[in-house]
């Protein structure tokens, strides 16, 4: 495996929250996605970082998306995925699944081994704080 490809180390996936990294389609010329690695009882899983209610909403914000009893909870909507699954059981978006990614660990590295996305680097996207604007959540 290349070193391009590895995302951390199994020690820096965090017990009781997310990691947060970046990647890119890689036959697309679409601008960086995040994506978040989990613990689950039988190792490490990969998904995008949005909530599939309202996919502008982030799970892991920069700090990690707080987890309880092997779900990741979305903040804004009170979702529980599955960590191991993707699979919504509470909230909004009950019955959806997050999108995965592929992951090899090879001792104490975990790689992105997905063939539709290239490595980026870890942690959060930066923008510009010009660029910001604020987005309501609240639906009629």
């Amino acid at each position: 495996m290349s070193d391009l490809e590895r995302i951390c180390s199994v020690g820096d996936v965090p017990d009781d929250t997310t990691f947060l990294f970046r990647v890119s389609e890689t036959d697309e010329d679409e601008d960086e996605r995040e994506a978040i690695l989990v613990r689950t009882d039988d190792g490490i899983q990969a998904w995008l970082n949005y909530c599939m209610h309202l996919t502008h909403i982030k799970l892991d914000k920069g700090s990690g998306a707080p987890m309880r009893n092997g779900e990741v909870i979305c903040q804004n909507h009170g979702a529980y995925f599955e960590a191991d699954t993707g699979y919504c059981n509470y909230g909004p978006c009950e019955g959806a699944v997050l999108d995965d990614l592929e992951l090899t660990i090879d001792g104490d590295h975990v790689f992105l081994s997905d063939d539709d996305f290239s490595f980026v680097g870890t942690g959060a996207i930066e923008t510009d704080p010009a660029d910001r604007t604020s987005r309501s959540n609240v639906e009629f």
